[in-house]
């Protein structure tokens, strides 16, 4: 438990340098004066060189793993952070959070390694407590944004190199604990025990993997929505001001992090299949309303997102992992990456729709797409077979 928590803080103290990102993006819109789609080319720069090396990362370290890798990556997301809050042009700007996007890609495969490694068992529980670090961090970094950045500057982005200092050593202690672990990894059978159903046809498999990718599609296509773009649509709807823009964000963001802790163990308790379900097709009522209320309905609204399409992120994992066995930090760095990259290119489409319509289009059309969730019930049922092949 010390470990998953340990590996959950990290996870909160990374993400909270990530999310500095699109929080500072009223800031450099402003001083800078970048369109709607330079910002969505930085978050692109961002999620894509972190989605592209997650896989390849997962799959090299499921070969050879790197307990210390952890911290060499959060060395790299430092060094882009300090690049960060000196830039002083568009391209170093890119330049900065593609370095932060690679220190991403270094950290979460071996970490959700880590956790399923320390889980004991209770995969979802342990994708969840990770991931509910993650989505704390996201939330924290436009609150510490509105009271730091956008208060005095950017070259104030420079204290939050104390925030990567601090996560080197936490996961230094990590890698540590990870090689004397090792010998776990290596004595466990290539197909895992507690998998005791009969082995789904390969058909099966990949059609189930598409379905995933296209629920990821839609999770995280409106989730950026929101993330990059939810600032934009305030001030320009409700005219609020930069700072209480940010509040907002947090608001949603927390909630966000607050449904991915639920996701998790109720995955391992009534099946990762109805989370996945009731997460992404349960939000569309809500999605589909928000743009058509008020500030305060939509403060509201957008807590009920946060929080039910968060849930869904922890059971597509770990129902993965269970769909392809023994390759843990592959199926996590695919995912990991998928997830980064779709935010990248649905920013950087987002951004040029908003150019060419409006931030308030945008979200119109957006609200559809968790109806794609209804691609969840052609996904077979893993722990219904399992259950049926145990009283066998």
């Amino acid at each position: 438990m010390s470990i998953l928590v340990a590996i959950s803080l990290s996870h909160l103290l990374n993400d909270t340098i990530q999310s500095l990102i699109p929080a500072i993006y009223p800031l450099v819109k402003e001083s800078f004066h970048l369109t709607y789609t330079q910002i969505g080319f930085i978050t692109f720069a961002f999620q894509m060189t972190a989605s592209i090396l997650q896989p390849v990362v997962g799959f090299y370290t499921d070969r050879k793993p790197k307990p210390y890798s952890l911290a060499t990556g959060m060395a790299i997301t430092l060094a882009g952070l300090v690049l960060l809050s000196q830039a002083n042009s568009f391209w170093l700007l890119i330049m900065s959070v593609s370095m932060v996007g690679l220190g991403s890609a270094i950290f979460h495969p071996e970490s959700s390694r880590i956790a399923h490694l320390a889980s004991g068992g209770r995969h979802g529980f342990a994708q969840s407590l990770f991931q509910v670090g993650g989505n704390a961090g996201s939330s924290f970094g436009p609150l510490l944004a509105a009271l730091v950045v956008t208060q005095y500057g950017q070259s104030h982005i420079l204290w939050f190199t104390l925030v990567a200092l601090l996560a080197i050593v936490i996961l230094f202690k990590v890698g540590g604990w990870y090689q004397a672990h090792l010998w776990e990894l290596k004595a466990r059978p290539r197909r895992p025990a507690h998998l005791d159903r009969k082995p789904l046809p390969r058909k099966t498999v990949a059609i189930s993997l598409l379905i995933l990718v296209a629920l990821i599609f839609s999770k995280y296509f409106y989730l950026v929505s929101l993330s990059s773009y939810y600032t934009f649509y305030l001030i320009d709807k409700f005219h609020v001001s930069v700072t209480a823009s940010q509040i907002y964000l947090f608001i949603f963001l927390f909630s966000v992090a607050a449904g991915t802790f639920v996701g998790g163990p109720l995955g391992d308790r009534f099946g990762r299949k109805y989370v996945i379900w009731g997460s992404i097709l349960g939000v569309a009522p809500f999605t589909l309303v928000l743009p058509h209320v008020g500030l305060f309905c939509t403060a509201v609204l957008t807590v009920f997102i946060g929080f039910i399409l968060a849930s869904a992120f922890s059971a597509i994992l770990v129902y993965a992992q269970e769909l392809v066995p023994g390759k843990v930090g592959l199926i996590a760095g695919l995912f990991f990456g998928l997830a980064f990259g779709m935010a990248g290119i649905g920013s950087a489409v987002l951004g040029k729709l908003a150019d060419h319509t409006s931030i308030n289009f945008v979200f119109q059309v957006c609200a559809f797409l968790p109806l794609i969730g209804l691609l969840t019930g052609f996904l077979p049922n893993l722990e219904g077979s399992r259950r049926k092949n145990a009283a066998k």
